[in-house]
Parts: C-alpha cells; structure tokens; sequence
C-alpha cells in the first residue's frame, strides 16, 4: 500500500482527531499494556524502555503487540548513544590511506540509527511533532468532579 501508514485510532484519539474523519471502530484492537522486555536488549537499551514503557501505557498507546517495534525503537536508541560516545572518543573522520580526510564509519550508523528512532518513534507518538499533537481528553467524571470545585469555591467567596 502507497503513501504514509495509518495512525492508530488511539494515536488519533489522543490527538484531538485532527483530520475530522470518522474513527474506525472496526480497527483490531490488541491487549493494551507493556509486553515482555527481551532478554537480549543492550543494557542503555533496557534503561530506554524502563523509562518510556510506564509513559506510554499510561496513555494508552503500548499492546503486547508491540513487543517488536518497541524493542526495534530501544535498541536504535541504545545504538545511537554508542555512537555518539564513540565519535566523541575518537573523532568524527580518520586519515586514508592516501591522505585524505574521510569520515568514519560510526557517523553512518549514528545517522542510521537516527533515522530508524524517527521512524518508530512516530509509531508510539514519541516524536516531538506527534507530542505536540496529542491533547489528553478529561474524561466525565473528573470534568464534572472539577466543575463542582470551582462551584464551591465560587459559592464561598474562594
């Protein structure tokens, strides 16, 4: 299938349904919650999904299903920090054989590594640009709880 993959309706919920198109409601909907971290994760790795699996079950945006594009996007993370501290440790280019300044291989796989985080990123919402999207609806009951507050403390002068 052409042109950019469908977000998924949660992803859309979460953002306000920007495009106004009816939601699909016939969408698969998997068993929402963190899946099993794979033993075979990188220690930094391991650290990144710690940090963000809590986040994104909190909002709704993480299923068992997920196990490998999340592993994929944890794993590209860890990558990438390992070539950032390797750059930082032994430079960015090297001298060739015939004397001239290339770069080394570790500036590819950083930008690799990079592009494949965008990429995945987007699915989970982690991008900047898909953050800035995503408004957090107030379900009823807390909007009914907070306008009963604000009632009160009108009524008594607050």
């Amino acid at each position: 299938m052409a042109g950019r993959p469908p977000k998924p309706t949660a992803l859309k919920k979460l953002q306000g349904n920007p495009g106004h198109r009816p939601l699909t409601e016939d969408e698969p909907k998997p068993t929402l919650g963190v899946p099993s971290r794979p033993e075979w994760l990188s220690p930094e790795a391991k650290r990144e999904w710690s940090r963000l699996a809590p986040e994104l079950e909190r909002m709704g945006l993480i299923a068992h299903v997920d196990r490998a594009m999340f592993s994929a996007f944890c794993q590209s993370w860890a990558t990438y920090t390992e070539m950032v501290q390797d750059l930082r440790e032994n430079g960015t280019s090297y001298q060739t054989d015939k004397g001239y300044q290339a770069p080394r291989p570790e500036v590819g796989i950083l930008f690799k590594a990079l592009d494949a985080m965008r990429r995945l990123s987007a699915l989970f919402g982690l991008s900047p640009a898909d953050r800035g999207r995503i408004h957090l609806g107030v379900d009823e009951q807390e909007d009914e709880f907070t306008k009963f507050l604000r009632e009160k403390s009108q009524s008594h002068g607050g």
